[in-house]
């Protein structure tokens, strides 16, 4: 029974970290709408964020923590991307022919995987989030109890992505509509930016 405590702990740190709505949760739910491989993404989602997390628990935080010239690669990286895709966003919603085509797959598998993966690794906070920060509290609890505390965290991403891409895509008759996809679009567009302008001003505070 003692188990069920650092498992919950571990469900709900987890869980509250990454249901935050970042890049990488717009782009689950945009792909999901679309229809667009939402097993493939949830599932690529969820691997990353279990093996950063067992990565944080074996005490790998303190690399990325303490190395400005991996943060300064990532944050830049990150930021370039982002931007890209912001722009690619904002275009959107300027051609309406294109939002009603939005049922037909129009990207490969290995394009989406590579986004995904871009889109997931070149963001500094999901290391801070997974290495650091959950590594740091899985470190200050005890044996077994910390390995418990890391399936909990494990279990809350995979519960959240599969549900984020899966919900997207029931809900897709509702979200593929001309006026609501164009909001979206909206919505992800300035998060994306948002995302960029922190991590552009991150980067180039690490160059001072």
């Amino acid at each position: 029974m003692t188990e069920y405590l650092p498992l919950l702990t571990g469900f709900v740190t987890g869980g509250s970290l990454i249901i935050a709505i970042g890049a990488q949760n717009a782009f689950v739910m945009s792909q999901g709408a679309r229809g667009q491989y939402p097993g493939q993404i949830a599932l690529t989602c969820s691997v990353i964020d279990i093996l950063l997390i067992l990565a944080g628990v074996a005490g790998m935080g303190a690399l990325i923590r303490d190395d400005s010239r991996l943060l300064l690669f990532v944050s830049l990286g990150g930021a370039l991307f982002l931007s890209a895709y912001a722009y690619r966003s904002f275009r959107s919603l300027f051609h309406r022919d294109a939002l009603k085509q939005a049922p037909v797959v129009t990207q490969t598998r290995w394009k989406v995987f590579v986004t995904t993966l871009a889109l997931s690794l070149l963001n500094p906070h999901v290391y801070l989030d997974t290495l650091v920060l959950i590594g740091s509290i899985a470190a200050s609890i005890a044996e077994p109890g910390k390995y418990w505390f890391a399936a909990g965290a494990c279990m809350a991403s995979v519960s959240w992505f599969f549900a984020l891409s899966f919900g997207a895509q029931r809900l897709s008759p509702w979200l593929r509509r001309p006026r609501v996809w164009q909001g979206l679009e909206a919505v992800i567009g300035l998060i994306m930016s948002a995302l960029a302008i922190s991590l552009w001003t991150q980067g180039f505070a690490l160059l001072r």
